[in-house]
C-alpha cells in the first residue's frame, strides 16, 4: 500500500464518568473535526451537543445508530459550501457515556485547498489558503481546542 496516497483515518475512543455536579464540568470542550468526515457510535446516554442558532442543541442517540458529522477539510474542500459542525460532548450525572469516533480525512501530505471546480463554477474566489492535512493535525493538536479557531488560521 502506498503510504503517501492513502487517506488517513483516527479512531478516539472517549469515556465519561458519570459526574455527581455535570454542570461543573465538560466532556469536551466546543471543536470541529479535523477531517473530511466523522463518524461517532456511541451508547445510549444523551451527551453530544451542536452548536446550532447559537444555542447547543442536545443530539438524543438513536439505538444502533451512527452521526457522521462533516469535518474542517469538507469545509475547506467545499470553499466553505458545507460547514464543519462545531460541537461538545457534556457530562451527566445517571451513568458513564462511552463514544468511539473514527475521523476520515486525505493523506497526511496532502494539500487541501476549495476545489477549483466549485471556485470557478460558483464565480467564488478561495475562502481558504491551502494546508497540509498534517500540518493541520499538528496546529489543532498543538492547542488546547477551542471552537472553530483552526479555520481562521487559514482562512482568506
Amino acid at each position: 500500500m502506498d503510504l503517501e496516497s492513502s487517506s488517513h483515518q483516527l479512531l478516539a475512543v472517549n469515556l465519561y464518568p458519570l459526574c455527581p455536579q455535570p454542570k461543573l464540568a465538560m466532556g469536551l470542550p466546543p471543536h470541529s473535526d479535523h477531517g473530511l468526515l466523522t463518524i461517532l457510535m456511541q451508547n445510549d446516554l444523551q451527551g453530544l451537543q451542536v452548536h446550532h442558532n447559537g444555542s447547543w442543541v442536545s443530539i438524543n442517540p438513536l439505538p444502533d445508530s451512527f452521526v457522521v458529522n462533516i469535518g474542517d477539510h469538507m469545509e475547506i474542500l467545499s470553499n466553505g459550501e458545507y460547514k464543519s459542525v462545531l460541537h461538545r460532548a457534556v457530562v451527566n450525572e445517571r451513568a458513564t457515556r462511552v463514544s468511539i469516533a473514527t475521523a476520515h480525512g486525505p493523506p497526511l501530505q496532502k494539500v487541501v485547498v476549495p476545489a477549483l471546480e466549485l471556485v470557478h463554477r460558483e464565480n467564488r474566489p478561495p475562502a481558504y489558503c491551502g494546508i497540509k492535512y498534517k500540518e493541520y493535525i499538528e496546529l489543532q493538536h498543538s492547542s488546547p481546542l477551542d471552537g472553530k479557531s483552526f479555520l481562521t488560521h487559514i482562512s482568506i
